[in-house]
């Protein structure tokens, strides 16, 4: 998309050189910083007085190691992200406030970094090729996290360099050595990070999220402009390798918290070049860069809950001032007050902005924009996504108030994949009633062989048939077919055959689901099964946050407290008991930020087929 229209000799004539592109005021340029509402420079201030004489806690090797010997990250990570956050706090304080009582604080905190052996996280050391453990120093890899320490570390340049050298004219010296040999040069150097995409992979939310980090890095560090001009280009490149194959539908297969760091991270790329280009690099009225920002308000259920397919949490807030800058370059009233929703459902008023200081800086600088837009979310009647094959829909547009349904067909290897082709979740008046999970903290198994012994990422826990005792399996080749989507002002219905997501050994020529919402009355689910051998062993498995009762025929979900004081929903299943018994299994909760999202437990309802049929159709109604 990107690199055909401009193509580095054109980019030539169009990037705005170095030392003249200026894209927001420095701690010098007092105006800007001034001009604040008082609120939010008081938020960031006390952010920045709390950091005030930070322990930056060394990184033992050790650390390091816990990946490898206990699949642990969350140690490393806890330190290097903590001194990352630190260090952002008090640079913010310090242009908030111009007294320099925050400047030997940086400079530790700069220091420290740069003192660092990686600036990624441990879990991505096994890109080079010493493989995972302790970093090789002498083969600088450039994963998410070096990346976004670069770039934090070249705003801390742009903004503070001055105040910097009062310190010691030392310290931009160091940063700009550290980055161009951890970052520039292996950017410049090297193809064959996977992340890139130059070698046919295909490419996630890395390719965006590095790229956005690598134009930062380059356009505001770099001095030579033809080396500057190279790395731009070079990163549009890459970019072109995340754009081109993306679903036309603007789908993002990883769930809408990852569309934080995959379509959000492509806006944060474009602004840059619109940015350094004086608007000449737009692509803003291309369809899939509208779409691809548009999925993130499609997926809204209500408030905090969001569809949360793939290693997506159930909950929550987009980042307000990106979400509503996306909307306004694409001309979007509905994504734009999905931003101002957000920039109310965390006060940004009276709390100011978070995030990394790339984004930090346009929220700073847009909020009272912001906060005055409308903050209505818009909750979409009808979203059909046909190319990941996504679906929701809601008894009227505009309203949370009564049923809702999503589901999903697509296949078995879609980033950040759980087996979980054909899942649905149902909500009812806003609340949880039939959902999925989510992710736990990630460790060495979560993206290892492993993956699918942990229970969230199997089938069994996913609203989902096991089909002659067999659960789904990862690949490909795992995927729905004869998928089919109906809508009108009575009712949504989605149908698809989800039969290859199992293996060959289910023995089951067909397994059709069909869900249907009438809206404003009801939820069927109906499941047509032809099987070549039955064993008695078809159930259907439905997760629930609610409480359980049992009684012949019927299902009653009751109002259960979750996390934070929130309820979940209530409905009635019906099921047929001449052909289906049912039992539950309690789900206890053990990962924290579950726990957050789902409280203590979960139950996992089993409708089992008391019939060893080779043909059957399957029916359940939820009702209010």
């Amino acid at each position: 998309m990107l690199s055909q229209k401009f193509p580095e000799e054109k980019l030539r004539n169009i990037l705005i050189k170095k030392d003249k592109w200026h894209p927001y005021p420095t701690v010098e340029e007092r105006d800007d910083w001034d001009a604040i509402r008082e609120s939010i420079r008081n938020a960031h201030i006390v952010r920045g007085e709390k950091m005030i004489s930070y322990e930056w806690q060394t990184i033992l090797a050790v650390r390091f190691l816990d990946f490898v010997r206990t699949g642990n990250r969350s140690k490393f990570e806890q330190i290097s992200m903590g001194r990352r956050g630190a260090l952002v706090s008090l640079v913010i304080a310090e242009c908030m406030e111009n007294k320099g009582r925050f400047l030997d604080d940086i400079v530790n905190g700069v220091w420290a970094i740069c003192e660092e052996s990686f600036w990624g996280v441990s879990a991505h050391i096994g890109a080079q090729k010493a493989g995972s453990g302790l970093p090789d120093v002498t083969e600088p890899i450039v994963d998410l996290f070096a990346a976004e320490t670069s770039a934090l570390l070249s705003w801390v340049v742009y903004l503070l360099g001055s105040k910097l050298d009062t310190v010691s004219k030392l310290v931009v010296p160091r940063i700009e050595l550290e980055i161009n040999r951890r970052i520039l040069t292996p950017l410049m150097e090297r193809d064959d990070f996977g992340w890139m995409g130059f070698q046919g992979q295909r490419v996630n939310n890395w390719n965006p999220w590095i790229c956005s980090n690598w134009l930062t890095s380059a356009l505001l560090i770099e001095k030579d402009e033809e080396r500057r001009l190279k790395l731009v280009s070079k990163a549009i490149k890459a970019l072109d390798n995340f754009i081109d194959p993306y679903p036309k539908d603007g789908g993002c297969d990883e769930g809408p918290s990852y569309w934080g760091r995959a379509g959000a991270s492509l806006y944060d790329c474009l602004e840059l070049l619109y940015s350094a280009t004086d608007g000449k690099i737009d692509a803003y009225n291309d369809p899939l860069i509208q779409n691809i920002g548009k999925f993130i308000y499609r997926v809204q259920i209500h408030e905090r809950y969001f569809i949360n397919f793939a290693d997506a949490p159930a909950m929550l807030v987009p980042s307000a001032s990106l979400v509503f800058g996306y909307g306004k370059r694409i001309n979007d009233p509905n994504m734009m007050a999905l931003g101002a929703w957000s920039a109310c459902e965390v006060n940004i008023k009276e709390n100011g902005v978070g995030d990394s200081i790339g984004r930090m800086l346009p929220a700073i600088f847009s909020v009272d924009e912001v906060i005055s837009a409308d903050a209505k979310p818009p909750l979409p009647r009808d979203v059909w996504l046909d190319e990941i094959q996504v679906m929701v829909a809601r008894d009227r547009d505009g309203s949370s108030d009564g049923f809702f349904v999503a589901m999903k067909g697509g296949h078995n290897a879609e980033s950040h994949n759980h087996n979980d082709v054909g899942n649905f979740v149902i909500y009812i008046d806003g609340k949880p009633i039939l959902v999925d999970a989510g992710v736990e903290s990630y460790t060495a198994k979560t993206f290892s062989s492993k993956r699918y012994e942990i229970w969230t990422m199997q089938s069994d826990y996913h609203n989902l048939p096991t089909i002659n005792g067999v659960q789904q399996l990862p690949g490909h080749e795992y995927s729905a077919k004869g998928v089919i989507y109906k809508a009108d002002d009575q009712k949504v219905e989605i149908m698809m055959d989800i039969a290859k997501a199992y293996p060959d050994s289910v023995n089951v020529n067909s397994w059709v689901r069909n869900v249907i919402l009438n809206r404003g009355k009801n939820i069927t689910i109906s499941e047509a099964y032809d099987l070549k051998e039955a064993n008695n062993e078809v159930i259907l498995n439905l997760l629930t946050p609610c409480g359980v009762l049992l009684s012949d025929g019927l299902i009653v979900l009751k109002a259960s407290e979750l996390s934070g004081g929130r309820m979940s929903g209530s409905a009635q299943i019906r099921y047929e008991s001449d052909k289906l018994s049912v039992s539950v299994e309690e789900v206890i909760v053990e990962d924290r930020g579950l726990k957050n999202i789902w409280g203590d437990r979960l139950t996992r309802i089993m409708l089992k087929s008391k019939n060893s049929l080779k043909e059957d159709t399957l029916k359940l109604l939820i009702t209010k």
